[in-house]
């Protein structure tokens, strides 16, 4: 199975990259074949574009642009007018390297976790980096693409042609109204972007999280079969694309949530890695910044919040969605002790249930959390059943460190 996955992803990406390209320079085989100009249909391909950029904003952006260049060369128009992400010398270095990406995941398969977790970690900025990107330039860009092709596709009245009326004295068909329109759908498109993306991010969260290089593959796979699924069902029939599109808005919707907590989790995880933060940390003697476990009572798993030691009792205070009224919890267990990691370290109890997730920063500095909170000493950490390690990766219960 291992040595298929480098096939299967490959197969995908090929399919995703071509389909598009090829939909787009086959000519038209009868009148009866015509492309749908309503209002609706480009409607339609701009959810599925936007839901697409959101799954694999570097995948999507790369082949999206492809395309354009595709039916710019298709239909004679020069490929200099088209926006920076249909340019070549975008698209092909994206492409290319979302190909290196999915060989990384295909060797990591076959590789000790140490040696491929810093380039999940350097996928994962870039994942944060290219959404922001696509967020911030693209998105409104398509959206404005939407808004000028309904304003100029408004059905004219029958009697246009036979009476004037006091607004075509004024020449009012000549206003460009689609900044007005731009002011509804452009929030619109970067809402649904932001859902879908933060639902797909939690991908790259879980493949930190995860110890196997397999499970990467599939999770990676998935996510890039989703998306191949979507690029071919546009070119077939947009309303399929745009109903499948908009199942998954619906899911992104619910688990938002969640997906959020994964984000938020990553970025940290990544800042502390790359800055090498722990070299200059210093626990804190009262209050240090921590992730609930997934044991942790009333509390969501990886919720970011503050470790208090008070007087009367070990209190977890937390923000949720990081702006809303804090919110405290009491920790009413006492055998508490660090379990040390090979990448981040964890807060266990005595029967082995994780109450806490400790961030990179906090690697090397597991002795002295210990004393500033009176716990009962380092222990390693390990697997213990793959079926539990599966099911608290996905946030099922706490998420337990690799074996240091």
């Amino acid at each position: 199975m291992k040595r298929l996955t480098p096939l299967v992803l490959l197969a995908l990406l090929i399919t995703l990259v071509i389909s598009p390209l090829w939909a787009a320079s086959t000519p038209a085989a009868a009148p009866a074949a015509k492309a749908d100009k309503s209002p609706g249909a480009a409607l339609a391909t701009t959810v599925t574009a936007v839901t697409g950029m959101a799954i694999s904003p570097l995948l999507g952006t790369g082949a999206y642009g492809a395309y354009q260049y595709a039916v710019a060369k298709k239909n004679g128009t020069p490929t200099e007018q088209l926006p920076w992400y249909a340019q070549w010398t975008f698209f092909v270095p994206a492409l290319a390297l979302v190909g290196a990406c999915a060989a990384k995941d295909s060797l990591g398969a076959v590789v000790p976790p140490g040696w491929k977790k810093p380039l999940d970690v350097l996928e994962t900025v870039e994942n944060k980096a290219t959404g922001l990107v696509a967020a911030g330039a693209i998105i409104p860009f398509t959206m404005d693409g939407l808004s000028k092709m309904l304003v100029a596709s408004a059905p004219a009245t029958p009697d246009a042609g036979l009476a004037s009326t006091g607004l075509a004295m004024i020449h009012l068909g000549a206003i460009d109204l689609s900044w007005l329109l731009n002011i509804l759908t452009v929030p619109f498109g970067i809402a649904v972007f932001a859902l879908v993306w933060m639902a797909s991010h939690a991908i790259n969260v879980l493949i930190l999280l995860s110890p196997w290089g397999a499970i990467d593959a599939a999770l990676k796979g998935g996510r890039t079969a989703l998306l191949g699924l979507l690029t071919l069902t546009a070119t077939l029939n947009p309303w399929v694309s745009a109903a499948l599109s908009i199942i998954l808005i619906i899911v992104a919707y619910f688990v938002a949530g969640w997906a959020f907590r994964l984000t938020v989790y990553g970025s940290i995880f990544c800042w502390d890695f790359f800055t090498l933060r722990r070299a200059r940390y210093k626990v804190q003697p009262d209050a240090n910044k921590v992730f609930a476990g997934g044991n942790l009572p009333d509390v969501p798993v990886r919720t970011y919040g503050r470790l208090r030691q008070t007087d009367d009792a070990l209190v977890f205070a937390y923000k949720p969605w990081l702006v809303l009224p804090e919110r405290t919890v009491t920790i009413a267990e006492k055998n508490l002790a660090v379990g040390k990691g090979l990448f981040f370290s964890t807060v266990i109890t005595g029967r082995d249930e994780t109450y806490f997730l400790l961030p990179p920063r906090y690697r090397g500095h597991e002795e002295e959390l210990v004393k500033a909170y009176g716990w009962g000493g380092v222990h390693p950490a390990g697997l213990r059943k793959a079926w539990s390690v599966l099911r608290e990766l996905f946030g099922g219960a706490a998420a337990k460190t690799q074996v240091a």
